[in-house]
């Protein structure tokens, strides 16, 4: 079975999108939306065999017209509500980028339209669908490592002033919002799905120490989860730029988890406490694993995680089942987000998930107080 895929956006994340698209029998690109049109050429382009592939400027028009069974959001995070919400309603499930949206009401309605409308949606929380990540969570979750005391992330992703300076939105709190909303949310979701329990309090902090944006380059925080746990979050832009780091953690009672990257190069440390007291490393057991049970395909996604993507959401389609990262992913990750940016306005707590509508345009003046 095919599906009819319209991609609405055409920086330079779709790119990727293209690329996974070309790579998937099942999947075929209908159109692309973008309101300059040569930077829709310039993305049909960029990966060969979509040179001819229609192109509209109003995405509302293309959805009715081309009646898309999977709509790809790639615009601004500010933007994602409006499409979202006017795709499901006519009848599209989506593939939609992190974040969800800026606000955890409008969020916690596009979770809410996909349960009434029956539409499925894919978020673009790329880690959930690297090589190994699944396993390692499903033996957490079982209980092979023991009770899980804490974890952590860092995302130190240095962008320079041409980043922000390349589009009139990057690093607005209307737009874009920062570091955490930005580069971190997805390695926020992935911490929080590995270690199998819902944030119930967070605690943050955020600082405007480099670039000349409205949102923050760095931003820490502490999150309580409903079974106890403890995660710490750190997210920057303010590092080098030709040395992109980002790493998890989760720590247990018998056992530990580290993955990450560094300038590109993946590391893992997985290491188990047996009964005798020994430890053991357990890195070749899920390496072997995982091509036993997903072949190459999986390792293909390290490369190009929306691959992953965009296959999942298709048997999904198929097979009448939610996506690995699901529509209550991207309204529990924009919460948590949201619960952040709050607490660091506030100078304290705050409970999850949250009571009353926080979006990032209330972080507005943040750094003029």
């Amino acid at each position: 079975m095919s599906y009819k895929v319209l991609i609405i956006g055409c920086g330079r994340v779709a790119v990727k999108h293209l690329k996974a698209i070309s790579s998937l029998k099942e999947l075929e690109l209908a159109a692309v939306v973008d309101t300059n049109e040569e930077s829709a050429k310039k993305l049909l382009g960029s990966v060969s065999g979509f040179a001819s592939t229609k192109i509209y400027s109003d995405y509302k028009q293309a959805i009715e017209e081309i009646k898309p069974d999977i709509t790809a959001v790639t615009v601004p995070s500010g933007l994602h509500y409006q499409i979202a919400s006017f795709a499901m309603e006519n009848g599209s499930n989506l593939l939609l980028e992190k974040p969800m949206t800026m606000s955890s009401a409008q969020s916690r309605e596009i979770y809410d339209i996909s349960r009434r409308t029956g539409r499925k949606i894919a978020m673009g929380h790329i880690y959930r669908y690297l090589p190994i990540v699944g396993l390692v969570r499903d033996d957490i979750n079982n209980g092979r490592f023991g009770k899980v005391t804490h974890g952590s992330i860092y995302v130190r992703w240095g962008h320079g002033e041409d980043y922000y300076s390349s589009a009139a939105w990057r690093g607005t709190w209307k737009s874009d919002g920062g570091a955490m909303m930005n580069q971190t949310i997805h390695a926020i979701d992935l911490l929080v799905w590995l270690m199998g329990s819902e944030p119930v309090e967070a605690q943050a902090m955020l600082a405007k120490r480099l670039r000349n944006i409205e949102a923050e380059d760095l931003g820490m925080a502490i999150l309580r989860l409903e079974n106890g746990a403890l995660a710490s979050v750190e997210g920057t832009t303010s590092t080098l730029e030709s040395k992109h780091d980002a790493e998890f953690s989760v720590f247990c009672e018998n056992g530990s988890i580290s993955m990450g990257l560094s300038s590109g190069k993946p590391h893992i440390g997985i290491f188990e406490k047996k009964a005798n007291g020994k430890v053991k490393k357990l890195n070749g057991y899920y390496i072997r694993k995982q091509f036993k049970e997903g072949g190459i395909f999986s390792y293909k996604c390290a490369l190009n995680p929306h691959l992953g993507i965009y296959k999942d959401l298709a048997d999904s389609l198929t097979e009448d089942r939610e996506p690995l990262a699901d529509a209550y992913a991207g309204y529990s990750s924009v919460d948590t987000l949201m619960g952040i940016y709050r607490s660091a306005k506030l100078k304290q707590p705050v409970e999850l998930p949250l009571k009353e509508d926080f979006s990032s345009v209330d972080m507005a003046g943040f750094f003029e107080e």
